[in-house]
């Protein structure tokens, strides 16, 4: 990583540590649970702190709960989007929570018993969903750090995830970056793509993509 960019994040992480100070609660322990597993592997993870509600209601408003079929998260960290989806009017037993990390897991299947909470590589989705699926999916919801990603993976994932999928499902990511984490393939131009405004106030600022196949 250039040095200018380590300086900005240890920056980013140091006012995050007085905010933290600041607070008290779930929420407190969820975002000093953040940090500690980006410390020790910061690209593993797509944000140094649980999504912010706002954020998080941004990414679940893509998602209709009246459409069947199960609603898979990758990525689903400490439940913060996992929550504003329920909120929205998905059934937990409805959810498929897909997360690389055990202790994030553990925390997972104590705050949402009825989801079925999968601990593996999302990166693997065919491989990992495959077998469980009875239906196409309504939806995806992704938390995976796809700009830290190669473009190949990032596509076969993208890929993958829709033919797991209803026809016009979205396919919901979150980014920092003012580009699309998918650019547009001329080999797959079936698929539409559309952006939120920038949240100003999740911390850092993030938007919303969802992507579509016809």
């Amino acid at each position: 990583m250039p040095l200018l960019a380590l300086q900005m994040l240890e920056k980013k992480i140091e006012r995050r540590i007085r905010i933290l100070e600041q607070k008290s609660g779930l929420r407190f322990l969820d975002e000093v649970a953040f940090i500690r597993h980006w410390i020790d592997k910061p690209l593993s993870m797509g944000a140094v702190a649980p999504s912010g509600k706002m954020l998080a209601r941004a990414m679940a408003r893509y998602v209709d709960p009246a459409a069947p079929g199960p609603v898979i998260e990758l990525g689903s960290g400490t439940g913060a989007v996992t929550k504003a989806l329920i909120e929205r009017g998905i059934e937990p037993s409805r959810l498929l929570l897909v997360e690389f990390n055990p202790s994030f897991c553990r925390l997972l299947r104590t705050r949402y018993p009825e989801a079925t909470v999968i601990q593996g590589d999302a990166y693997r989705i065919q491989h990992l969903l495959g077998g469980l699926m009875k239906e196409p999916a309504a939806a995806v919801v992704s938390g995976l750090p796809l700009q830290t990603k190669p473009f190949r993976q990032r596509t076969k994932l993208v890929d993958e995830a829709f033919e797991l999928m209803a026809p016009g499902a979205p396919f919901v990511q979150f980014t920092y970056a003012m580009v699309t984490p998918i650019p547009k393939r001329p080999t797959a131009p079936e698929i539409t793509s559309q952006k939120s405004e920038l949240i100003w106030q999740n911390l850092p600022p993030a938007r919303v993509w969802v992507y579509r196949r016809g």
